[in-house]
């Protein structure tokens, strides 16, 4: 693959909540555990964003703080658009353009948005606001070279000993799936595109 499609808007704002009956910050249910788990989701299958909002959407049940950096994606996915309605404990930052990043000879503003999306992971695992981070499809920007491999790896190694992060996307380095805790990978066995059927809205995006 020489490209992946990205999605719209130069580094977005974080989501912001209204302050609506539905979005009254809630207690947690469950004591959080103090051994947090540094989990990978890859391959070249569909599901792995899918599944790692379904883990956000689980923790939020639970009472739990969620932040979320999309590397490489700029479109308001259903996602974003449902965090922002009906999850007060769901931040999300989307950290990339609605455009084709080229693997070889990414934009300037790719790699800087996905720099940006990096250092406000950082500030997320840092700040002590968050039971939980996930770094969706930050494999794929690892891959492009719009971030580095040491920086990520530090990143992990220096959260919060009780915080769980999530990293997603195909082409998962060796050394990130050696330090993890749970590793899935999704494969693919059939796929609608392949029989001509674009992406759709609530399946897609």
């Amino acid at each position: 693959m020489n490209a992946v499609k990205s999605k719209k808007n130069p580094l977005s704002k974080p989501v912001r909540k209204k302050k609506t009956s539905v979005t009254k910050k809630s207690k947690k249910i469950v004591p959080k555990t103090d051994r947090g788990l540094v989990m990978v989701i890859t391959g070249n299958g569909k599901g792995k964003t899918t599944a790692a909002f379904g883990q956000a959407l689980r923790a939020i049940g639970q009472g739990y703080n969620v932040f979320i950096v999309q590397f490489m994606k700029g479109r308001k996915y259903g996602e974003y658009i449902a965090a922002r309605k009906y999850l007060p404990g769901l931040t999300i930052l989307r950290a990339g353009l609605d455009s084709f990043v080229m693997r070889d000879h990414p934009a300037t503003i790719d790699i800087e948005m996905a720099q940006k999306g990096l250092a406000a992971a950082q500030r997320a695992i840092k700040s002590g606001k968050y039971d939980m981070v996930i770094l969706d499809e930050i494999n794929v920007a690892l891959d492009f070279k719009l971030i580095s491999l040491p920086e990520v790896i530090a990143l992990i190694k220096s959260k919060p000993a009780n915080l769980d992060v999530i990293l997603t996307g195909r082409y998962a380095p060796a050394e990130i799936i050696e330090i993890a805790d749970t590793v899935s990978d999704i494969q693919e066995i059939k796929h609608h595109y392949n029989k001509g059927i674009k992406d759709r809205a609530g399946i897609e995006y």
